[in-house]
């Protein structure tokens, strides 16, 4: 296994584009440099209703696997959770929802890592002033690279167990190589507890390849977000290293790497991961939209932008079209609704079509480690042979193996109403 390993890393090496060039710390920089915000003006952002989208993605798969756990732990048993590539802090206020007992943030950047304890301690101190706050839980804060560096040499607890690891659209930077995505698996699921689970958010292999061999050149996208792939041909992309540049507006401007799932899955092996499911954001939210807490979950968060807009407010897109399929289900709910009920007016929560095609570049995933009884053969587990490499590579470059169902604003529509 471990010549077959070098193997790989050469063949990679020689596939990948700009070799030798390490990309950490131009990642490391650019959030570093991302200026905090107020919620004002978040709430002037084009991006306003997409960002709290991809918030609420993150809110229903955090509290779906904290249930989880529940069921199997109970109700009141602590829950430990690594939140890798934590960033700023946004998930600390769902860790505080999900009433866990303890977190550990890691993250590349120091700035971001600093931010985020700061907003945690802020959490702390308004919840001792709040009368019917949930419990608060504690917290140590790593600033290292994750890609590079092993976590568990800097734990406070060496011996620590996690039940649950969220990495939450970060892990794509580790594909710069295998050494790096390596790594990063490693730190999220060396110490997770059997049972325990790792879930995360990533940019789709397939739906981006699926773009840029619709493109006519090497770049796709809209006036929200922007894909420019630095390698020099579209129909030899390499399992690492495989460098294109996200642009998303006001928020993300740097490299990123392609992540090609079945790889992902066969190296999780190693640490005994079991694939529970990966799902295309536009499914995960039609699976999700209509079950009751999220539902709800969608109004309390501005997940979806009112359509018609309200009285005196602007739609965050101007241009028109980027509303004709809503407007297409908003009519064919009203012609549905009985007589009576006609002079209302009937509002439909959706995206931007602009906003629409950004977000559904992601994906949903979730792997469980399974107990020592049901590991995997060794000889089976870990990283690919070559011969499994070169599989996987031709798959990439040819037939898309998933189902690739064409979405759009119209099936992001749910109905609210103004009396």
């Amino acid at each position: 296994m471990e010549s077959s390993a070098l193997n790989v890393q050469q063949e990679e090496a020689n596939n990948a584009v700009d070799v030798g060039k390490d990309l950490t710390t131009t990642v490391a920089k650019h959030y570093n440099e991302l200026k905090e915000t107020g919620l004002e003006q978040r709430a002037q952002s084009r991006i306003f209703y997409l960002r709290n989208f991809n918030n609420w993605i993150k809110s229903v798969l955090i509290g779906e696997f904290i249930q989880e756990l529940k069921k199997s732990q109970g109700p009141n048993a602590p829950l430990t959770v690594l939140d890798l590539a934590s960033g700023k802090g946004g998930d600390l206020l769902k860790w505080k929802k999900g009433r866990i007992s303890h977190l550990v943030c890691a993250d590349i950047a120091q700035t971001s890592v600093e931010q985020c304890e700061n907003r945690f301690k802020e959490m702390g101190e308004r919840g001792r002033r709040e009368r019917f706050s949930e419990p608060m839980y504690t917290a140590e804060f790593i600033a290292a690279d994750c890609t590079k560096t092993r976590l568990k040499d800097l734990y406070k607890d060496p011996d620590i167990k996690f039940d649950l690891c969220s990495c939450q659209f970060s892990f794509h930077y580790s594909f710069e190589s295998l050494q790096q995505a390596e790594m990063m698996l490693q730190n999220a699921c060396e110490c997770l507890k059997p049972g325990g689970y790792f879930i995360g958010t990533t940019p789709n292999s397939h739906e981006l390849v699926k773009r840029l061999r619709a493109s006519e050149d090497m770049s796709f996208g809209n006036e929200v977000y922007n894909v420019t792939f630095k390698c020099p041909d579209k129909d030899n992309l390499a399992l690492f290293g495989c460098e294109y540049n996200f642009h998303l507006e006001g928020v993300v401007d740097c490299p990123e790497f392609l992540v090609y799932f079945p790889l992902l899955e066969k190296m999780a092996e190693k640490y005994n991961l079991k694939l529970l499911y990966k799902k295309p954001f536009h499914k995960y939210f039609e699976e999700n939209s209509q079950q009751g807490d999220s539902r709800s979950l969608l109004g309390k968060m501005q997940a979806l932008e009112p359509y018609p807009p309200h009285e005196n407010v602007d739609l965050v897109s101007k241009n028109t079209e980027a509303y004709k399929a809503t407007e297409t289900k908003l009519q064919a709910l009203r012609s549905k609704e009985p007589e009576e009920y006609k002079k209302r007016r009937m509002k439909v929560g959706t995206l931007s079509q602009e906003e629409w095609e950004a977000t559904t570049v992601y994906l949903v995933f979730a792997f469980q480690k399974l107990g020592e009884e049901t590991k995997a053969e060794s000889s089976q587990a870990g990283s690919p042979s070559t011969e499994q490499r070169r599989g996987m590579k031709r798959s990439l470059e040819t037939k898309e193996d998933e189902d690739q169902e064409e979405v759009s604003p119209k099936k992001v529509a749910k109905e609210t109403t103004d009396t």
